[in-house]
């Protein structure tokens, strides 16, 4: 078995494994490379003097990140189920928090719930991310092995199990992947080498080092990792945590090398693979081609949709809700119309302009991503609420029908298409009690400031927020979340079956706010229509429109071409050619 790690600080490097010590020797051809051939199935690396840490690149942590890495090989698995890929344009993606799915908590218990996804109609299911971190729960941004797949939830055995039962389903995965950072404990990249830099800041500390001395291989470490999930996993892409967080003054960008290098692999698996951003930049140049001078990447998420959606839904104004709170339904229809609603204008919220102006002509709608609800705007609320705890089930109907038949890609998360009641909170599971305390005290102090009770904070430490936070599987079967969940499916399937729905191009949307609180936008021949007020609405739409369908039961347009909608519903016509 041939060991390397890359430790360019060291003079030393010994390699311990569970069948003896062995001194590793400099690679002449790579340099601040060490390697060795020796046996073993459990190994750690020691520098000069210093305990023995876990490989960097480990592909498995059995013991935690803390303990010695094991030796597995990928290609070793067998998949009982082919998979060509799924790509992108015309997906329906589900966001999943494994340990908060089921009450197990683990990969093989939500594979009992694949065959409710895949009825429900949704093309991808979106992993939050899995690598290991100290304890057992948590929300898996505080990751510090980024080859490695979580213990507790089943290791890589188990994520390969429910990947290959979701092709089984017909269902793609896509995992969320975290570069910019790593987790306060746990983390020992920096004993090996240049992993971070002080050259740059970002919310989490030192930035990743990918533009100063030693960041080839930190870059090469990054993509590695990238390459080897869509590989060793079969997944059909990665969602990139924070992008807007990796701060590079390279001469090209990280992101435009890491898309390459995706888009080269998918060449040679002969399947699609794409990549989709997190950022709140609101740069064209993140999804731009890098043919045409962008990074590459396939899509991003578009939080000034939600932002404007959340407002015009709940009337919420705080903090970044402000500027769209200040006429939702300009906002809504400007986002449906031109992706970005900061798109140079002022954001009160950062106290400067933000953001430039999208292309639709030259941008395929699918390259955003529309939601109603994520993890963020969920899980850093005080208290987790989701917008069932406080919308009519109308409204709710109201919102799915908004991401679901708008241009972009929509994006569920898990438990919305039932109107899951229970919250999603913040919960840790530190094994270090000062960071612990730590983190407890961060959050009671971070809504105190907004006027919360320390008392009503919940703890993140408790068991009992993480397990107020997993789903109620009985709930599907209930009055009203079953009629929500029968509107969801309905949707969805209207959306795989009306070409319009899915097309590039969204030039032609056309969203339009009536009075009272209504939102019509057109999709090619199909008219979408939400009454988000609370009496009824007369909307003139052109004649010969029929209802495909509808909230509550509805009639076709009268004779004088009036679409007469009950209060927070919402309907979809075809209008005649």
């Amino acid at each position: 078995m041939l060991y390397e790690v890359w430790a360019p600080h060291a003079t030393r490097v010994t390699l311990h494994t569970d069948a003896g010590t062995h001194p590793m020797q400099p690679t002449p051809t790579r340099p601040g490379w060490w390697h060795r051939e020796a046996p073993g199935a459990r190994y750690s690396f020691a520098l000069d003097d210093a305990p023995p840490l876990p490989d960097p690149r480990a592909r498995r942590l059995p013991d935690g990140p803390d303990g010695p890495a094991a030796v597995i090989d990928p290609a070793r698995w067998e998949w009982r189920h082919p998979w060509p890929g799924r790509d992108l344009p015309g997906a329906v993606l589900y966001e999943l928090h494994t340990g908060t799915f089921t009450r197990e908590g683990t990969f093989d218990a939500a594979t009992r719930h694949l065959p409710h996804l895949a009825a429900l109609g949704v093309t991808h299911i979106e992993l939050m991310p899995v690598c290991p971190f100290p304890g057992r729960h948590g929300w898996g941004y505080d990751g510090v092995a980024p080859w490695a797949v979580h213990e507790p939830y089943g290791g890589p055995d188990g994520l390969r199990r429910l990947v290959d039962a979701a092709h089984g389903h017909g269902l793609g995965v896509v995992l969320d992947v975290v570069h910019n950072h790593l987790g306060p404990s746990g983390n020992h990249l920096p004993a090996f080498g240049p992993y971070f830099t002080d050259r740059h800041q970002t919310p989490w500390g030192a930035a990743v080092n990918l533009d100063g001395p030693g960041s080839a291989d930190v870059r090469a470490y990054l993509i590695g990792s990238a390459l080897a999930w869509l590989t060793d996993y079969r997944l059909d892409g990665l969602r990139l945590d924070a992008v807007h967080a990796l701060v590079d003054t390279s001469p090209r960008h990280f992101l435009a090398d890491l898309s390459e290098a995706v888009d080269g692999l998918a060449e040679r698996l002969g399947r699609p693979l794409f990549l989709i951003a997190e950022s709140d930049r609101n740069d064209p140049a993140t999804i731009t081609p890098r043919a045409s001078g962008g990074l590459g990447l396939h899509a991003q998420w578009n939080d000034d949709f939600h932002h404007a959606l959340h407002t015009a839904l709940t009337g919420e104004s705080q903090g970044y809700y402000a500027d769209f709170a200040a006429d939702p339904a300009f906002a809504l229809t400007k986002t449906l119309r031109g992706g970005f609603f900061h798109d140079g204008t002022h954001s009160s919220f950062r106290g400067r302009p933000h953001g430039r102006p999208l292309d639709p002509a030259g941008t395929p709608a699918h390259r955003l991503l529309g939601y109603a609800q994520t993890h963020d705007q969920i899980g850093n609320r005080a208290l987790g609420d989701r917008l069932a705890a406080r919308l009519s089930p109308g409204l709710l109907a109201c919102a799915a029908a908004l991401v679901l038949c708008a241009p972009f890609t929509p994006m569920l998360f898990m438990g919305e298409e039932w109107g899951a009641r229970t919250p999603w909170q913040y919960f840790t599971d530190h094994t270090d009690p000062e960071l612990a305390e730590a983190v407890r005290r961060g959050r009671r102090r971070e809504f105190a400031a907004h006027g919360w009770p320390a008392e009503e904070i919940p703890d993140p430490q408790d068991p009992a927020t993480r397990l107020r936070s997993c789903l109620d599987w009985d709930e599907p079967a209930r009055t009203p979340h079953a009629e929500l969940l029968s509107w969801y499916r309905r949707l969805i399937t209207l959306r795989h079956a009306e070409p319009s729905l899915t097309a590039p191009d969204w030039t032609d949307t056309d969203p339009a706010a009536a009075p009272d609180r209504c939102v019509t936008f057109r999709r090619g021949p199909l008219l979408v229509a939400a009454n988000l007020g609370r009496a009824p609405a007369e909307l003139p739409v052109p004649p010969a429109t029929s209802v495909l369908a509808a909230w509550r039961p509805l009639p076709h347009p009268d004779e004088h071409g009036l679409l007469h909608l009950p209060p927070e519903s919402a309907a979809v016509l075809r209008m005649s050619a």
